[in-house]
């Protein structure tokens, strides 16, 4: 429960991010005029979008082609089960000795 506690203040809390800023952004946003800063922030948001789209889309694809798989492979599994059980277990199959 600490544990999950912890983790969730760490998402929640806000961290400072001064140190990630770099110099020439610096001066050159802070040189600019107002509809500077707006495209500024406008760039930022458009280079943050596809990315996040393309990274939900393949999520969102590798789970259902998960289940996909998974189907099929209970499909195949039970397929197994059902011929080994309906040889095994049928009346006209004869009964074999071991082989020594």
């Amino acid at each position: 429960m600490l544990v999950a506690f912890a983790g969730w203040m760490s998402l929640v809390a806000p961290l400072p991010a001064a140190a990630q800023s770099c110099a020439l952004c610096y001066t050159q946003a802070a040189s600019a005029g107002t509809r500077m800063i707006q495209a500024l922030q406008s760039g930022i948001l458009i280079l943050i979008g596809p990315p996040t789209l393309a990274s939900v889309a393949m999520i969102f694809i590798v789970y259902r082609k998960r289940n996909q798989i998974r189907k099929a492979a209970e499909a195949t599994e039970l397929d197994a089960i059902w011929k080994n059980t309906s040889l095994s277990n049928s009346p006209t199959t004869p009964w074999l000795p071991p082989a020594r």
